[in-house]
């Protein structure tokens, strides 16, 4: 596995927009004092020239979006930091000089749907990514310790993450752009079949929507990335962000038949994003992972994890050798790079 240099004080974070840009005033404000806050704690950073723009849910077409992404990885930045997330960053993989990316590989933070460039920068080239904060969320006048923590593990400090105490259950409505995480709802996280988790494997976490969608195409390194590190187990972390349950289902099965699951070691589900089911046994997580093919796989399952687009969300390093434990509704997750 490719471990890029981490961040020192004065290196330069590009942000591409590989998706969304700025939906609205609020979205500008959260974007200008992201890149205020950043600047504030000693590094350069350089916006995408689309990073303000965005139509039909895209900062720009296709093709300029990979190519504003293929001249950052051929600049002196140290690492690239995806502005938002959005609906639309797999049209561009058809236009990225993966080949450029191999020979200067960098470190590329995304959430949600930038899991589009970072699923293949580790599965199919083997190269370290980090599922964690968007550049928007680094525009909140008051930072939560995952934001710092996301931070910090940029930096090289490779901290340990403790599950959280509470969650945001409802997002309130932006006004100014710089309001931090609406907190509501107790944390804890479970486990399928109700016992203790301590397990350690090579991990790799994104939003599942886009890793469906990713599944048996080209760009889907999966079956390298489980043979290469068979020996370590692999941990699987998927962020549900708008399936319902029952495509939830659909989807486990996709995956257990393209062999995503054949040395796992654990699967873990952040909380959802959307709650959405059309039969009513499966208004509970638990039931619909019941009757998933992963409840035959005789390996632990978390669910309701601090992985999720119902933030406050760890930082996960894919490619890394990550031990998990859950126990009492209390999640931990360390990680070791080699």
């Amino acid at each position: 596995m490719i471990f890029p240099k981490f961040l020192n004080e004065n290196d330069l974070i590009d942000v591409p927009a590989p998706s969304s840009g700025a939906n609205d005033s609020a979205d500008i404000n959260r974007i200008n004092n992201a890149k205020k806050m950043l600047e504030g704690f000693g590094y350069k950073v350089n916006l995408s020239k689309n990073a303000l723009n965005c139509k039909t849910g895209r900062s720009a077409d296709a093709l300029t979006r990979a190519q504003e992404l293929n001249e950052m990885f051929s600049d002196n930045s140290k690492a690239l930091m995806c502005l938002a997330g959005g609906d639309f960053l797999l049209e561009m993989l058809p236009y990225i000089n993966f080949s450029n990316i191999q020979n200067n590989p960098k470190w590329v933070e995304g959430f949600s749907d930038p899991t589009g460039i970072l699923f293949p920068l580790t599965t199919k080239y083997d190269i370290a990514t980090i599922y964690g904060d968007n550049f928007k969320s680094f525009g909140a006048s008051d930072y939560h310790i995952s934001i710092k923590d996301s931070l910090e593990i940029l930096k090289g400090n490779i901290v340990i993450q403790e599950s959280y105490q509470l969650f945001e259950n409802e997002r309130k409505e932006r006004i100014t752009g710089l309001e931090g995480y609406n907190l509501t709802d107790k944390v804890e996280w479970k486990t399928l079949n109700g016992k203790e988790v301590n397990v350690t494997g090579r991990i790799i976490a994104g939003c599942i929507d886009i890793i469906k969608e990713l599944a048996g195409t080209k760009y889907d390194g999966m079956k390298e990335f489980n043979e290469r590190y068979k020996q370590d187990g692999i941990i699987l972390v998927f962020d549900n962000c708008e399936l319902s349950k029952e495509d939830l289902i659909r989807t486990l099965w996709k995956f257990n038949e393209l062999e995503y699951f054949k040395y796992a070691k654990c699967i873990i589900f952040g909380r959802n994003g959307v709650e959405k089911n059309y039969y009513e046994e499966y208004q509970e997580m638990k039931k619909c992972l019941q009757d998933s093919v992963i409840s035959r796989l005789e390996i632990p399952v978390i669910y309701d994890a601090d992985i999720s687009h119902k933030g406050p969300s760890m930082t996960i390093i894919n490619g890394a050798i990550a031990n998990v434990q859950c126990n009492n509704g209390k999640g931990k997750i360390a990680f070791e790079l080699k």
